[in-house]
């Protein structure tokens, strides 16, 4: 395996670029973070057919030797894809590369939205503070756009595997309770408790089939001094299923970020409910939603376990996955205790 540089990047881009000209990539360089892929930010520059000067800053997603969770790239572009231009923003895809002999394992590249914060720890002081409330009502407006698409318009039923509205809980809670049998490094005795009870409590059919982003949640948006958000990121676990998950997700006590009941560290619960509702045209029904809050919580020690299981086997050695594990497991356990009734 050859190391990632400028040079294999760009040439690959001008095979992508049959008309251009002088292609050249600077300051390619790793961005911190992200649970499936290596980021790397890049500026790419050219000259056009009509020899205008190019210049464009790019996101490079590539698929790592281990990750802390296990994605399909096609389906994370194709989401992206599907909302480009919509009421959903999102950053522009640009090219998919599922072979593995131009930069060594499959990758995509995107448009880069500069200029923006994401980091969810910035919302505890100014001049973002301040605008938590218009933050939360974009937040949840936007995830009630998500919720409302229809897959088939958006062209993804053909990338997505299908499931049936009875279907969806079981499918999702099979997947996370078989990562946890393979990857659980010590008992869990508090989440295999939660999913006794899920297993014996299943929730109505979804009222719908949408899709799912998998990770909607602050810190994977891109959002600005004004309250407003500029890109939708982290589509990695997108799927087609129940909407209540997402809305479930979003809501998990984790994402609080110290901020006492603000979820996301943005709205009360039920105040984020709401927006969901009003934007996506469903119901939360509080029992419906309760599952699913509490499944999340299955699946949020899924992603950590694995994480730690990734780190300890030396699969791996990006700090992101002892730090998740780490920092998280504990208060995944928590808020599964808190939603069971037992904190």
């Amino acid at each position: 395996m050859s190391a990632l540089t400028e040079d294999r990047i760009a040439g690959y881009i001008a095979t992508r670029l049959p008309d251009a000209t002088a292609v050249s990539v600077t300051g390619l360089a790793r961005i911190s973070g992200g649970a499936s892929r290596e980021t790397y930010r890049l500026r790419l520059a050219y000259r056009d057919a009509a020899g205008a000067s190019v210049e464009r800053p790019l996101i490079l997603r590539r698929d790592p030797p281990a990750s802390l969770i296990d994605t399909e790239r096609r389906i994370e572009f194709y989401a992206y894809k599907a909302f480009h231009g919509s009421a959903v923003p999102v950053p522009e895809m640009l090219w998919l590369e599922e072979d593995s002999d131009a930069l060594d394992y499959p990758f995509f590249i995107a448009e880069e939205l500069t200029g923006f914060e994401s980091g969810p720890t910035a919302l505890l002081a100014e001049p973002y503070a301040s605008q938590r409330q218009k933050l939360g009502l974009r937040k949840w407006t936007i995830l009630g756009e998500i919720s409302r698409a229809d897959p088939e318009a958006l062209g993804l039923t053909g990338v997505m595997e299908p499931v049936a509205p009875d279907a969806c809980w079981r499918r999702e809670l099979d997947y996370w309770e078989g990562v946890l049998d393979a990857d659980a490094v010590e008992p869990e005795p508090i989440i295999r408790a939660a999913i006794r009870w899920l297993r014996a409590n299943p929730p109505p059919p979804a009222q719908t089939i949408s899709l799912v982003h998998g990770d909607y949640r602050t810190g994977n948006f891109l959002y600005d001094a004004a309250g407003e958000i500029h890109g939708v990121l982290d589509w990695e676990m997108a799927h087609l299923g129940d909407p209540l998950e997402d809305l479930g997700w979003g809501l998990n006590r984790i994402w609080c970020w110290g901020q006492n009941d603000l979820r996301g560290a943005l709205l009360p619960h039920d105040e984020a409910i709401a927006i969901w509702e009003r934007a996506s045209g469903l119901t939360a029904d509080p029992a419906a939603l309760h599952w699913w809050e509490l499944f999340n919580c299955v699946k949020g020690q899924g992603i950590w376990v694995s994480s730690a299981k990734a780190w300890m086997d030396g699969a791996a050695r990006d700090p992101i996955l002892v730090f998740s594990a780490w920092r998280m497991r504990n208060s995944q356990d928590r808020a599964a205790l808190e939603l069971m009734g037992r904190l």
